[in-house]
């Protein structure tokens, strides 16, 4: 089965949770997304990734029992895995716009805990479109794309999610890069050093089966690297 129907069918199976007011795709999908017709070329993962507001909490619970293609691991009860191999996994994270960018912390409930990640502050709601028969609502690109930056990253898992960058950087237009200077420059000074220090390290990886191939957009990192440094020379 192709990992785009599998991506689709995904969505379709978590609608409950999906449509309710607040929630958010994120992470490693939302490239795939943004791709016409959702092509989900970019980014191939096994993990389909749900933003709960923690405001939206209740509202999520709410609707577990109606995601009748999933069960929760009893080992990680924000982590629901598919019945069907056709699907992917759910994996449920916090959102908290209050929240410190490079702080978290941990929403505990019996049903539904969550690990609220501070850096998805940074991630505002942006267009609703409908996937699957489902509406979705998606982040707007560039506070995904900052919240992908500001995170120390390390090791394999950070190189992919530097990649999960570089996807969404090749969807972006010139005002979602405007809104990502605009967001950048309101970051505190250590963490516009990690948004840089991630891009350079963006430079420097090499390919991975799977994912977007870093080499040809090398010069596109380096230039928005440029603008960065120069809008932060501005600040001093």
């Amino acid at each position: 089965m192709a990992f785009r129907d599998r991506l689709l069918a995904t969505i379709r199976a978590a609608r409950p949770v999906l449509e309710t007011p607040g929630v958010l795709v994120v992470g490693s999908e939302v490239p795939n997304l943004l791709e016409p017709g959702a092509a989900a070329t970019l980014v191939v993962s096994q993990d389909l990734d749900v933003g709960v507001p923690v405001g939206r909490h209740a509202a999520v619970k709410e609707r577990l029992p109606e995601l009748s293609a999933f069960r929760a691991s009893p080992d990680e009860p924000s982590v629901w895995t598919p019945r069907s191999p056709d699907l992917l996994e759910v994996n449920f994270v916090g959102m908290d716009p209050e929240q410190d960018p490079a702080e978290a912390y941990v929403l505990d409930d019996d049903q539904l805990p969550l690990l609220v990640f501070g850096a998805l502050s940074l991630v505002v709601p942006g267009a609703e479109i409908e996937i699957a028969g489902t509406r979705v609502c998606l982040p707007r690109l560039a506070g995904l794309l900052l919240e992908k930056l500001v995170t120390d990253r390390t090791g394999e898992k950070g190189e992919r999610d530097l990649l999960v960058a570089l996807a969404l950087l090749t969807t972006a237009g010139p005002a979602d890069l405007d809104e990502l200077d605009a967001a950048h420059r309101r970051l505190r000074p250590e963490l516009r050093h990690t948004v840089r220090a991630n891009l350079t390290l963006l430079s420097l990886i090499g390919p991975r089966p799977g994912m977007p191939d870093p080499l040809p957009r090398r010069a596109d990192v380096a230039a928005l690297l440029r603008h960065l440094e120069a809008g932060d020379r501005d600040l001093l």
